[in-house]
């Protein structure tokens, strides 16, 4: 198999190729580690690896086969160190056991060779913590490759892999997707394991998948990995069918509002929000009603309460990992914003930390009200294409609520479904002026996987993205040209 070959492969149609014996499984993993290696010197997405083979999977998933990293925080491997984008782990922790989404990913034939990078403890919408340095944007390396799964969507978007797992507690899934071209599914609360290691994620506002090129890759991954364990705290209602299944599906005719104005009140990017309301325009030519609505947000109280949960989450987070090491946290081995958060997140009461869950339950019911009305909401994934490096500075001098507040104006549109709980997808459907992707977000009610996956598939066909490739891109990097 040649690299322009390999690149031009979604996982669904490299794992039939390599079932066909047309080629190996260890010749494709062979591939793939040149291709890491190579794209990793642009772009510096790799925090561990890549290894010289693919770690244990099952011959029989799936996805046999199939290249794939994980990312380094939550989900961890066996034996492998996880850094959690800190130094206050230093060379790593070496988790003596696989989490049961790992397990998962190996039972699905996912052959494991890398683990991309994280910002620090997953608080940004960038990925520059100073453990590893900064990852850089396959289609421009000036920019940012979003966050909190940057290093996963640079992988992918730039052909080194086509399917890397990814997590999302503010909309780190959707946010890197947008950045770098891809397609990112944000499940909903419940649908996919966090555990043993913990209950739930973020006060149950993280999510765990993959960013993908195709949304078969993101629908068929969802059919493997969206099982529960004994002992977790949701039971979530089974699809009817196969998620694979909805791709192609008539999603039927749906009432979609669109927003694109920035919740926090900070400033939208005109081709954003031209992008979206050019998918508006595609969805209302397919027959769907589209109308220009919105639920009611109060802000205010929407990022206090995100302020004083992921503060008192770092807090409780780095009081483990002190815990776990030995060592003590502090401005020496924490990046500023960390710390700052960190030190907030230390005084937060009880009676604090209760009027926060307060303000997620207002937060939800008026979106659960919302979706009586409508099928699903469409804005703008981010507020603009990916940023320049260092927009997103956590070394930056700022108090908790200011690093909070930063990250929230730039990442305006995700983060509420985290604190709902309730799926939401990134889809690439545009390209800005700049060649930089733009991003387009599809959220819908409790147990829409199904239903946003067959709209994400009508939007596939009718605004194809597959043939876009970046600056940075392996089959480039190692042509014989090169």
């Amino acid at each position: 198999m040649h690299i322009d070959e390999y690149t031009a492969l979604d996982a669904t149609a490299l794992a039939a190729v390599i079932a066909s014996g047309e080629v190996s499984a260890d010749e494709v993993a062979a591939l793939a580690i040149a291709a890491i290696d190579r794209v990793d010197e642009e772009v510096n997405a790799v925090a561990e690896g890549p290894f010289d083979r693919p770690l244990d999977y099952a011959a029989d998933g799936r996805f046999a086969g199939v290249p794939f990293a994980i990312k380094d925080i939550v989900c961890h491997a066996a034996g492998v160190p996880t850094r959690m984008g800190t130094r206050l782990l230093g060379e790593g922790f070496v988790p003596p056991a696989d989490t049961h989404l790992m397990a998962r990913f190996r039972a699905a034939g996912l052959a494991t060779l890398a683990v991309t990078t994280t910002p620090e403890l997953g608080f940004n919408g960038n990925s520059e913590a100073l453990a590893y340095g900064s990852t850089r944007n396959p289609w421009n390396t000036a920019h940012s490759a979003g966050g909190s799964s940057g290093g996963a969507a640079v992988l992918v978007a730039a052909g080194a892999i086509p399917i890397a797992h990814a997590n999302d507690g503010g909309g780190s899934i959707r946010v890197p997707a947008a950045c770098n071209g891809l397609v990112g599914l944000k499940p909903g609360r419940g649908r996919v394991p966090v555990g043993p290691d913990s209950a739930e994620a973020l006060y149950g506002m993280g999510a765990e998948l993959a960013v993908t090129r195709t949304v078969r890759d993101t629908a068929a991954l969802l059919d493997e990995v969206a099982v529960s364990y004994p002992g977790d705290p949701y039971v979530i209602a089974p699809p009817a069918r196969p998620w694979v299944e909805e791709v192609g599906a008539d999603p039927g005719r749906l009432r979609i509002a669109v927003h694109t104005e920035s919740w926090a009140g900070s400033y939208v990017d005109p081709e954003v929000a031209g992008a979206v309301d050019a998918v508006a325009g595609v969805l209302e030519a397919a027959g769907h009603d589209v109308e220009r609505r919105t639920p009611g947000i109060e802000w205010e109280s929407f990022l206090n309460a995100n302020h004083v949960l992921w503060s008192s989450f770092l807090a409780g987070s780095v009081a483990g990992l002190e815990a776990l090491t030995g060592a003590t946290a502090g401005p020496e081995n924490l990046e500023r914003t960390t710390w700052a958060c960190v030190e907030y997140g230390r005084t937060v009461s009880g009676i604090d930390l209760g009027n926060a869950l307060a303000a997620v339950n207002t937060v939800s019911r008026e979106v659960g009200r919302f979706f009586t009305e409508y099928d699903l909401l469409l804005t703008p994934t981010m507020n603009t294409p990916a940023p320049l490096l260092g927009h997103l500075d956590a070394n930056a001098d700022l108090s908790a609520f200011e690093w909070t507040t930063r990250i929230f104006d730039v990442c305006s549109f995700t983060p509420l479904f985290n604190q709902t709980g309730t799926p939401a997808i990134s889809l690439p459907l545009a390209q800005s002026a700049q060649d930089l992707p733009i991003g387009v977000q599809l959220a819908g009610p409790a147990c829409s996987e199904a239903m946003l996956l067959r709209v994400a598939a009508q939007l596939e066909e009718a605004m194809p993205w597959a043939d876009r490739r970046p600056a940075v891109h392996a089959a480039a990097l190692m042509s014989p040209a090169t």
